[in-house]
């Protein structure tokens, strides 16, 4: 690999996605993906032992989060430029990338070219949004509507999203390295923030954010 050579390090969940998206950016002489990941665990280890240029990173991961994979490593080094790409374009989706250190946010509905321009934008450390990223966020800021999900904490954000995947208390404890009492306060404060007095409510107001439960029952 050249000095000019930007490295990647590819995490998605799916392993022919990750394939995909490995020829679109080694098309560019410039690009090499040096390593892959499938899980924010395994995410966290493979930046550390590979130092890559750009971080190109799923949100919805098993387990942890890319965003709390994302906080590991700008934890461990300031400097990691992180890009996140998503099928998620809400809003809200964007806002806690950015608010959580992302230096860009692309949609994988975007053209390949997209991607690739991102990733040399990320590693000028240069920030960068895909078109349709832009004009959600633009509408959301022209309309000023707050999405009332933003009122949650990046932590009680990250709950809701297991919650959302069909975790229980005990198992969200165990992934986020916390204990079950305070899963279960961050539940209780999630509740009251939205107003919601039981798990339909809840998942009810989860699915305004796009977020859409996939356990057999709602919350408790």
């Amino acid at each position: 690999m050249s000095a000019e050579t930007i490295s990647v390090l590819l995490v998605d969940d799916h392993a022919v996605v990750r394939e995909g998206y490995r020829r679109l950016l080694e098309l560019s002489a410039d690009v090499e993906v040096c390593g892959e990941a499938g899980d924010a665990a395994q995410a966290y280890q493979r930046f550390c032992a590979l130092r890559p240029n750009v971080v190109v990173m799923d949100v919805s991961l098993p387990g942890a989060s890319g965003i709390e994979a994302m906080r590991r490593m700008l934890a461990r080094e300031p400097d990691a430029r992180v890009l996140i790409f998503s099928v998620h374009e809400e809003s809200i989706f964007v806002r806690r990338a950015l608010d959580a250190g992302a230096l860009g946010y692309v949609t994988k509905a975007s053209a390949p070219d997209v991607l690739v321009e991102a990733v040399r934008s990320i590693a000028r450390r240069a920030g960068y949004l895909s078109p349709d990223v832009s004009q959600a966020l633009a509408m959301r800021t022209a309309f000023n509507e707050g999405p009332p999900g933003r009122q949650l904490s990046a932590r009680e954000f990250e709950v809701l999203r297991l919650l959302v995947q069909g975790y229980t208390l005990p198992s969200i404890a165990e992934k986020l390295g916390l204990s079950q009492k305070t899963v279960a306060n961050h539940q209780s404060v999630i509740r009251q923030k939205f107003g919601a007095d039981n798990g339909v409510q809840l998942a009810q107001m989860a699915n305004r954010l796009g977020l859409q439960f996939t356990g057999s029952a709602s919350p408790a």
